[in-house]
């Protein structure tokens, strides 16, 4: 898989906040130099902002206090976080836009009623009486912010998402959205339709719209608003390329997806029928994620014989989700579970968590993994939040709390504590063996095992070679990480004469190379630039090691060119194997 170095530091993460008022130097004044100060729209001494925007967002349905206070408080430069502040100030109540602000003051208990501010506040008690654009109110977190924003936005456009709309999801759900929220949103706004708006950029309803502040107008006012501004006219976007997903139909999925069947339900039966030229051996395997926009998957299908994807969610293999689409030609009959059947939910994976955990926390599994986990600054407001809270908290506490803990896959290890899950955990929970990532750096643990397979879901579609291969098979190996695969077909019970494997990061090698030392008697090949894989050198595999009988490859997050280089090796081992 593609290495996007999207890697998060634990201790780096600070508490204040960048000051949003900038100053610039004046070289041109007599005497010493003099600091002159701007305003967060980069006007001198704070110019009042033009009449005609202010009756522009008046004309939305807001009040002219409204407005002016959420100019005061952010500014006007950036029109789609004005907007976003009047709606929640709409969505709060009129009465709201006196009382919101980012000064992160809070009272000392949270009542039912109480509107509470989650996002903005950063639980600093040592904050009070503290200007908010102080110059000692911290720049140490600007950098990381701008460099956890790139990472995403370069794991989405590497995901095949254009970058503009890689930006307007971030904006949307802010830079420490897990990337399959952001993900999400831009299907939702490819969903709503690309419409422009005057100086607005899209704004889209989505599920991120029901955030902290635990209403639900908020995203019906954004339609709303959409509304008023049509009269300004719209765009719309030309074709783009096929594997770009940025076309806004969305793939239908099943619900549930439990692909062509489960090792729990042995009566639903599937049938399906393959073109001639895709029937194996050699048998291929492609992964990507489920919620890939439809033209990605008809040009994943299209390259790949027209297969049609099996859609899987983990969840029903293991205790965490993971939706995921398979293109494969391997039989979907006679398939079995991998051995020891591995626990479905929380509790049963780690019983030690029940002792803190609370009654209204009702999650039995846990989401997706991501790449990286919360920050010690995000944990410190929760544990805030809960502490000035009442018990049981109020339904807005409980709400975001628990959108953090879906988020991020938060556990309780404490009273009004929580904390992510250790590696070790992650690795059980994915199928690996313990340990099977120790040695690489903390951070990159994290995104190795948030970029994996889920063994467990693999395992049960590579079962039925254990009975076709019984002396043990040829794999060939594409961007799969840290060997998902091969450790499914190892607990399968299946031999690995040889693996090729390409991967790209190093800290993927090494893992792969560590385990295979400790438990396979076979012959490994990594290979670290998919170019030098040329079509020669798979044939002269093939006639060092014999036919492949396995092409695995795929997982999300990957650029497009890589699936073109999985479909053009697969089509030359193919060639070669017809020329044994």
């Amino acid at each position: 898989m593609v290495d996007s170095d999207d890697s998060f530091e634990w201790e780096s993460d600070g508490d204040a906040e960048p000051s949003s008022a900038p100053t610039l130097r004046n070289m041109d004044a007599a005497g010493p130099s003099t600091l002159v100060h701007q305003d967060p729209n980069g006007r001198a001494n704070g110019e009042a902002p033009p009449n005609s925007l202010v009756e522009g967002y008046v004309g939305m349905g807001f009040t002219r206090e409204m407005v002016v206070k959420g100019i005061k408080q952010i500014g006007y430069s950036d029109s789609n976080a004005l907007l976003e502040l009047l709606l929640t100030y709409k969505a709060l109540g009129d009465e709201a836009a006196g009382n919101c602000s980012t000064s992160g003051l809070i009272s000392q208990s949270v009542e039912d009623d109480d509107d509470f501010d989650f996002e903005n506040w950063d639980g600093d008690d040592d904050a009070d009486g503290r200007e908010p654009n102080s110059d000692d109110s911290g720049h140490e977190d600007f950098p990381q912010e701008m460099s956890e924003k790139d990472n995403k936005i370069k794991s989405l456009v590497n995901m095949g998402f254009a970058e503009d709309e890689a930006n307007r999801a971030i904006t949307r759900c802010g830079v420490d959205a897990a990337v399959c929220v952001l993900v999400d949103s831009i299907y939702a706004s490819q969903a709503a339709g690309n419409c422009s708006y005057m100086n607005l950029s899209e704004y889209e309803v989505t599920d991120r719209g029901f955030d902290s502040f635990g209403v639900r107008k908020k995203a019906r006012l954004m339609e709303e608003s959409k509304k008023k501004m049509k009269h300004y006219g719209s765009g719309s976007q030309g074709s783009r390329s096929s594997l770009d997903g940025n076309h806004g139909e969305l793939m239908w999925l099943p619900n549930p997806m439990v692909g062509f069947n489960l090792p729990t339900d042995r009566l639903r039966s599937v049938t399906r029928s393959l073109p001639k030229q895709a029937i194996g051996p050699p048998y291929f395997y492609y992964e990507n994620m489920a919620r890939a926009p439809k033209n990605v998957w008809k040009e994943i299908s299209r390259s790949l014989y027209d297969i049609e994807p099996e859609f899987v969610d983990s969840r029903f293999f293991c205790a965490a989700a993971r939706e995921s689409g398979y293109v494969h030609n391997l039989p979907i009959e006679k398939r079995s579970p991998l051995r020891p059947l591995p626990p479905k939910t929380i509790f049963e994976a780690f019983p030690h968590y029940k002792k803190w955990w609370p009654t209204w926390d009702h999650r039995e599994q846990l989401n997706c993994f991501e790449t990286r986990v919360a920050s010690p600054k995000q944990i410190k407001k929760i544990e805030c939040v809960l502490a000035r809270s009442s018990n049981p908290p109020p339904l807005t506490v409980q709400k975001y709390v628990m959108d953090q803990c879906r988020e991020w896959n938060l556990v309780w290890v404490g009273k009004n504590k929580v904390a992510p899950l250790e590696q070790d955990e992650m690795e059980y929970l994915h199928g690996f063996p313990r340990n099977h990532t120790r040695g690489v750096a903390s951070t990159k643990r994290y995104k190795c095992l948030g970029d994996s397979f889920q063994v467990d879901t693999v395992g049960y579609h590579l079962s039925v070679l254990k009975d076709m291969y019984p002396n043990g098979v040829n794999v060939l190996s594409l961007f799969t990480g840290i060997g998902g695969g091969e450790v499914a077909l190892h607990r399968l019970g299946i031999h690995m004469k040889a693996v090729i494997s390409v991967e790209i990061s190093e800290e993927n090698r090494r893992i792969l190379r560590g385990w295979w030392d400790q438990t396979q008697t076979g012959t490994l090949i990594e290979i670290a630039d998919v170019k030098s894989l040329t079509n020669d050198r798979i044939a002269s595999f093939i006639g060092r090691f014999g036919r492949f009988d396995l092409v695995i490859g795929g997982l999300e997050g990957h650029q497009p060119a890589l699936f073109y280089q999985y479909c053009r090796i697969l089509k030359a081992v193919k060639s070669a194997t017809a020329r044994i």
